[in-house]
């Protein structure tokens, strides 16, 4: 069976948050060769979700719970969009508590951690989101911010608009 394609987080095996791995999916109570293994917003502590229970949104469903915190979601007014991110699409690991960045109306797709390399290329795109993180964390310049990216004192989080092609950026420090 081919694993679901998730448009907020296409690279969700890649990246680690589905792996190949056997398990009795608690939600479907199949055997399945894929398993979620990032978090999971819910009383119970549920493990062994298989992608195809979070795309269906029969694991959010079952277990009253969530991939993603509305509340650290930038804000798209379409429910059926914000439904999509928080009950039906696998989540990312962050240090803190994890963001989920919008561009055009829509949510931005997680692309991966984003160190000063990744972001480098692409440092005039995100202006407006170094900006920000500047302010935020207090840093005088961008040579400040990439030192941070650099050392490992923080993790950069890249996103891009499905809908534009823009990336966007946010991080989260020690």
């Amino acid at each position: 069976m081919e694993l679901p394609v998730f448009r907020y987080n296409p690279n969700a095996l890649e990246l680690e948050f589905i792996e190949k791995e056997e398990t009795l999916c608690p939600v479907c109570e199949k055997e399945r060769e894929y398993t979620y293994t990032g978090h999971f917003y819910s009383v119970e502590d549920v493990e062994g979700i298989c992608p195809w229970c979070i795309a269906d949104g029969s694991a959010a469903k079952k277990y009253d719970g969530e991939f993603q915190d509305e509340g650290c979601c930038e804000d798209v007014e379409e429910e059926r969009l914000v439904e999509e991110l928080i009950y039906r699409t696998p989540g990312y690991t962050g240090w803190q508590q994890e963001r989920w960045l919008a561009h055009c109306g829509d949510f931005c797709a997680f692309i991966g951690y984003g160190r000063w390399p990744e972001i480098e290329p692409l440092q005039e795109e995100l202006q407006k989101d170094l900006q920000g993180i500047m302010s935020d964390y207090r840093l005088n310049n961008v040579d400040e911010l990439k030192k941070l990216l650099s050392k490992r004192s923080a993790e950069g989080y890249l996103f891009q608009c499905l809908k534009c092609g823009k990336h966007r950026f946010c991080m989260d420090m020690w």
